[in-house]
């Protein structure tokens, strides 16, 4: 996507401001519906836990098609995409609203996925791209914050809409969201110079199967009613062809996205510890209200309450997390940072019905600043040294692997309280305290594990950008 000339800063950050809102109303659609499953079921006349499928075809979606997104930006102009996915993303979600059975509803959620899955990733190209190095801090800053707040606010903001008007208010409030964004898309993203390529399309069958396949053995992994010898297979099935894929992307003369940013090092540390980090601290929706409620005995008003707790700690830390980056360095930060995220999942494993409501609302309000910390950090930190040929293969993985990570957060905190519950030889279905505390322990191992990873860095690494910020301050 070649540009003209340079805009200015105030342009570019109302085009960031516009891509966080853009990513907040993806992500919120990702989870807000898991507190009105049972009001859907009954309109629907099914069994709520069958409605899964339509939180499951959403996700796939998403990822399947990710990796499309940096082809097509490319093929036929960043702002004709992005504001064609708003388009198709809103109209989506009128589907749903008209849904009037499980089929209409997947079918439609299926394509609110598949306008997300352009809309996000190409929204953040656009901001890359335009973005110089000495403002990818505050750019990055503006973009982490719908991936932290989203999936807090989702589940009581679903309830809410559900218990005092109708869950189909959900996805209406999209219409007019959209429709702002879209003509904010027209107005402010530059459309660029075409570049007509070949469409890759072994890499997209290869990368598509295997992600589906992969996140969908995880889910099955985790789930008690699922035969492990089917979960497994779907999961190495799912890992053999991403393993293809990975062989005919290095081989293949125009693939689908480029492998080349994983050779740098602070991607790399992004992308593999980052990776882990994700999937360790999107655990915590997940966990945290069922150990509230199943284990404590909380109502789901309070539980849901408390986590606003995580949102207020991201938002208490968010002015300060420039200025600690540049006052201590990537390195520092991410490892320091990362011991304190794994001893907030620790401290989690002492939480009982009797503590104090202020203690647990104290320790959720710091490991949410925890958690912004580290986001903030990683996400900037893994486009530090990217070159601007590479940023399209770059924001292509990251988006990928960042909705991998969101889907396998869940997953994964349903698989280690299961692995708990059967170590305690619990009811699955049924868990106690003490199954809770166990699962939190492996995952504040996780944590643990994803801090060597930062620990190799350079002292230096990722300088480039803190020092351009600087010197543009000092200027």
């Amino acid at each position: 996507m070649a540009t003209t000339s340079p805009i200015t800063p105030t342009h570019r950050l109302a085009i960031a401001l516009l891509v966080a809102g853009v990513f907040f109303m993806e992500n919120l659609d990702a989870t807000v519906i898991g507190t009105s499953l049972p009001a859907m079921a009954r309109d629907f006349a099914t069994a709520p836990a069958y409605l899964s499928v339509g939180v499951s075809a959403y996700l796939v979606a998403l990822t399947v098609f990710i990796p499309v997104s940096g082809w097509a930006a490319d093929r036929f102009g960043a702002r004709r995409i992005f504001s064609l996915a708003i388009a198709l993303f809103t109209f989506a979600s009128l589907l749903c609203a008209l849904s009037q059975g499980l089929l209409s509803f997947t079918t439609a959620r299926i394509l609110q996925g598949i306008g997300g899955s352009m809309m996000v990733p190409v929204g953040r190209l656009v901001v890359m791209r335009e973005t110089p190095k000495e403002g990818i801090v505050r750019a990055i800053a503006i973009l982490t914050w719908p991936a932290l707040v989203a999936p807090i606010l989702g589940p009581p903001v679903g309830g809410w809409i559900s218990t005092h008007w109708t869950w189909h208010w959900i996805f209406l409030l999209n219409l007019p969201l959209g429709a702002i964004a879209f003509i904010a898309a027209r107005l402010l993203v530059r459309n660029g110079t075409p570049q007509p390529q070949r469409f890759d399309t072994p890499g997209f069958v290869l990368t598509g199967l295997g992600f589906g396949l992969f996140m969908a053995g995880i889910e099955a992994v985790s789930r008690a009613d699922v035969p492990r010898a089917v979960s497994l297979g779907v999961l190495i099935s799912g890992i053999v062809l991403l393993a293809l894929s990975v062989r005919h992307l290095r081989r293949a003369a125009h693939p689908l996205f480029g492998l080349a940013p994983l050779s740098i090092r602070t991607f790399r540390v992004t992308a593999l510890g980052g990776s882990l980090f994700r999937t360790a601290i999107g655990t915590a929706p997940f966990l945290l209200p069922l150990m509230f409620q199943i284990g404590f005995g909380y109502s789901a008003v309070q539980a849901g309450a408390l986590l606003l707790w995580l949102f207020a700690g991201n938002l208490a830390m968010k002015p300060g997390t420039t200025r600690i980056m540049h006052r201590f360095g990537f390195r520092t930060v991410l490892c320091v940072n990362g011991l304190l995220v794994a001893a907030g999942f620790a401290a989690c494993t002492q939480l009982s019905a009797d503590t104090p409501y202020a203690l647990v609302c104290a320790l959720l309000f710091f490991t949410g600043m925890t958690r912004s910390m580290q986001f903030t950090a990683l996400n900037t930190i893994g486009f530090a040294d990217v070159p601007q040929p590479q940023m399209r293969d770059a924001t292509t993985l990251f988006s990928v692997m960042q909705q991998m990570n969101a889907g396998m957060g869940i997953a994964v905190g349903a698989l280690m309280l299961s692995l708990a519950e059967q170590w305690h030889g619990t009811v699955s279905g049924h868990a106690s305290s003490a199954d809770f505390q166990l699962a939190f322990w492996m995952i504040a191992a996780l944590a643990l594990l994803a801090t060597m990873d930062s620990a190799m860095l350079p002292a230096n690494a990722g300088s480039r950008v803190l020092v351009a910020q600087k010197a543009e301050r000092a200027s």
